[in-house]
């Protein structure tokens, strides 16, 4: 066939019309768009049920037919090499998804890829994986759990690309993976965003929904949980809109530490990486914005990531954190959408939808395996009753094969001779000589029996939509005991942080504190304190604290309600002993009715803090119990609530207590009498002995109580009733 001859400018001619053919818009987007869109949309961008995209897919059965789920790991090349049987993308783009599924790489709460080598880390930019040729990978274990019923007909397979081989519509998965790793994808009008959650807490929350479909979800899933740690803002509210809708919005931060003048960050949020935050404070730095910072390093080493901030003199690092997280990504938003593929169709569905929709999903695979099961050892027990009918009478059997000529005819012999089918006469004719003895019927017929009470039980399940959910919690409980993990992101009430001010850093200078019984707090420079003449309080109001300070010292309110308040005395507004002063229930955010009680200032966090309550008990806790990482504004359960606090005090070396009680009994403590406590909310160890409804009704330390006799109240051991107060002990008790 002759060639064309080669088209060149000179063969156009510059004079013809121009042909338009004209072509509605609708019909281009309809013939041309949307093919393309629903291909990115269905196999490629959105995650299904089984919280796989088809490239996870087609890699992780890939690593399965390999054999990788059990035995030793093999280059990452075999296996991208491998997997282009399945996905013919590219090499490139197989070696990338294996890099987020690996455990090196630390983008999944829980890594699907066992890995060797360098993949990279989520949480840097930079840092770039090795090549496949250098790295190797097999199935980390809890692949157990997508593949085991992978051979038993639980899901759907359909041809490969070039209809070579099959591969599965889904991954038959036990538990709820599309919530257990982060998943993300951008598909072509639409997105797909779902945060990760706890293994245990989303298996036990299945299982709870499972037996009763009114559970609050809330109560057992408390909160998204990242393979990067952090700090996780809690707004009940916003949380609530997203299990409901899939969709909202809530903040992660930052972990850090201050050590000798420097900012240790620890944990980033999932969304950020190292670099975008090194490279915004370097341009914070440079516009003038950042001057307590005198040097930033990426430290991040084998032992995990380190992002450190060296600090200039004197700059608070607990207060410069604040104006980071505001200026920085060290805090930033998670906007969840979770857009799932159900039945080939995108759905944005709360977490009680997408785990109604996979425990549906879960039931039919369980079903389909247990008929595949079923099915086996109907055809068990079919050919083993042919087995009986003919070991009834063996000498017979063993007549009619000698006596036929041909071996064709055997089988149809056996089947006329014993009234049994082709698969049972095909069966008793492969029986080797050696097996035909008395213990090999007796066993044919023992597993008989046991075949046929296994078939009923697998009929029994089968038939009942409860027994197949029971099979799927238990399941579910197994896998929670076996993989579960604790909880890495920290969770964070939004209303206890304390939020940054960009006003300038506050002055320090030499203050008088003074904090009333009815909350009412008084900040007074020396200067003015020296011209006042009394305070002002209001009517049978009384000064419960006071201390000459710093502007920029903190203090601690503990309240009525067991409940711990931090602030700084730089919050108060300098004023005169003639005002009342700030309303520190206003001033700190109180619930109504909440009163201070005690006040103290924690320092740097040493000594111990010691409660007496009304039931005789004492509780001591150090100090340090109080310290946070983060600056938070509130502490729950600051002590023991079970009995009325009546006295705290707060001290660096024991010191002796005298406890006073409604009958008229005085017991003299030293604190070094009672063990400290870890939690901040111990109950306390008995110390004062009560009768009756008596109870304890005063505590002052020895130095306050005036007591003439001492020795009189001192017990060697505790608990102790006290003795009886003299007259000359009373005190303070005589005034009051």
């Amino acid at each position: 066939m002759a060639k064309k001859p080669k088209q060149t400018a000179r063969n156009y001619d510059v004079n013809a019309p121009i042909i338009i053919d004209e072509q509605p818009i609708t019909e281009t987007l309809t013939t041309n768009f949307m093919p393309y869109a629903m291909s990115v949309i269905v196999s490629r961008a959105i995650p299904e049920i089984d919280g796989l995209k088809p490239a996870h897919r087609k890699l992780l059965y890939t690593m399965y037919k390999m054999g990788l789920l059990t035995g030793a790991r093999t280059k990452s090349a075999n296996v991208v090499g491998q997997t282009m049987r399945l996905n013919p993308h590219g090499d490139a783009a197989i070696y990338e998804t294996m890099v987020r599924l690996a455990r090196g790489n630390g983008a999944l709460l829980h890594p699907l890829v066992d890995s060797k080598g360098n993949f990279g880390k989520v949480y840097s930019r930079d840092m770039a994986y090795a090549a496949a040729r250098y790295t190797e990978v097999k199935l980390e274990g809890i692949m157990q759990e997508f593949f085991r019923d992978i051979d038993q007909d639980a899901v759907d397979f359909s041809p490969n690309y070039d209809n070579t081989m099959k591969e599965p519509n889904l991954l038959p998965t036990a538990f709820p993976h599309i919530l257990v790793n982060p998943n993300q994808g951008i598909a072509v009008g639409m997105t797909s965003l779902i945060c990760s959650f706890n293994l245990a807490e989303v298996c036990a929350t299945t299982a709870a929904l499972i037996k009763n479909p009114e559970h609050d979800i809330l109560s057992t899933l408390i909160a998204p949980d990242f393979p990067t740690g952090g700090l996780l803002l809690y707004d009940r509210d916003e949380m609530e809109r997203i299990y409901n809708t899939g969709r909202g919005t809530f903040k992660v931060r930052a972990r850090y530490k201050v050590v000798d003048g420097r900012i240790e960050v620890t944990e980033l949020p999932y969304t950020t990486t190292v670099e975008a935050v090194m490279d915004k404070c370097s341009e914070l730095i440079k516009l003038g914005k950042l001057r307590e910072v005198s040097d930033i390093r990426d430290e991040t080493d084998l032992n995990g990531l380190k992002l450190t901030f060296d600090l200039k003199r004197g700059v608070d690092g607990d207060r410069l954190m604040q104006k980071l997280y505001k200026m920085t990504t060290l805090e930033d938003s998670f906007g969840c959408n979770f857009n799932v593929l159900i039945g080939g169709y995108p759905r944005v569905m709360g977490i009680g939808e997408i785990l109604e929709e996979w425990t549906a999903w879960r039931t039919d695979c369980v079903r389909r395996r247990l008929f595949f099961d079923l099915t086996k050892k109907k055809e068990r027990l079919h050919l083993l009753q042919g087995l009986g009918k003919i070991l009834l009478d063996i000498d017979r059997a063993i007549a009619i094969i000698r006596e036929t000529e041909s071996e064709a005819e055997v089988v149809p012999n056996l089947m006329i001779g014993f009234g049994i089918d082709e698969i049972q006469a095909e069966f008793v004719a492969e029986i080797k000589l050696r097996n035909i003895n008395r213990a090999y019927i007796l066993n044919r017929l023992d597993e008989t029996k046991d075949l046929e009470a296994e078939i009923k039980r697998l009929e029994d399940i089968i038939g009942s939509k409860a027994k197949l959910r029971n099979v799927i919690v238990s399941e579910l409980n197994t896998i929670a005991k076996k993989y579960a993990q604790p909880r890495r992101t920290e969770i964070i009430e939004s209303g206890e942080l304390e939020s940054f001010d960009e006003e300038e850093e506050v002055r320090d200078y030499a203050v008088n504190l003074f904090i009333t019984k009815e909350g009412y707090a008084k900040k007074i420079t020396p200067q003015s304190l020296r011209m006042a003449s009394e305070q002002k309080l209001k009517e049978g109001d009384e000064i419960i604290f006071s201390a000459e300070t710093m502007n920029n010292a903190e203090f601690i309110v503990l309240t009525n309600k067991a409940q711990a308040y931090k602030a700084k005395a730089s919050e108060l507004e300098d004023t005169k002993a003639s005002v009342l002063g700030d309303y520190l229930p206003q001033k700190l955010g109180m619930e109504e009715g909440e009163l201070p009680v005690f006040i103290f200032q924690p320092g740097d966090y040493a000594g111990s803090l010691f409660f007496v309550f009304e039931n005789g008990k004492c509780a001591r806790v150090p100090v340090k119990s109080f310290e946070t990482k983060t600056n938070r504004r509130r502490l729950l359960a600051a002590y023991c609530d079970k009995s009325p606090l009546v006295a705290a005090f707060h001290f660096t070396e024991d010191i002796e207590i005298a406890i006073y009680s409604t009958s008229n009994r005085l017991l003299l403590l030293s604190t070094a009498m009672v063990a400290p406590k870890a939690t901040r909310d111990t109950q306390g160890v008995n110390c004062m002995t009560l009768s009756g409804k008596h109870k304890v009704d005063r505590a002052v330390a020895l130095s306050d109580a005036h007591i003439a006799n001492p020795k009189r109240y001192r017990m060697k051991s505790i608990p102790a009733a006290g003795a009886i107060v003299k007259e000359e002990d009373m005190g303070q008790m005589k005034l009051e």
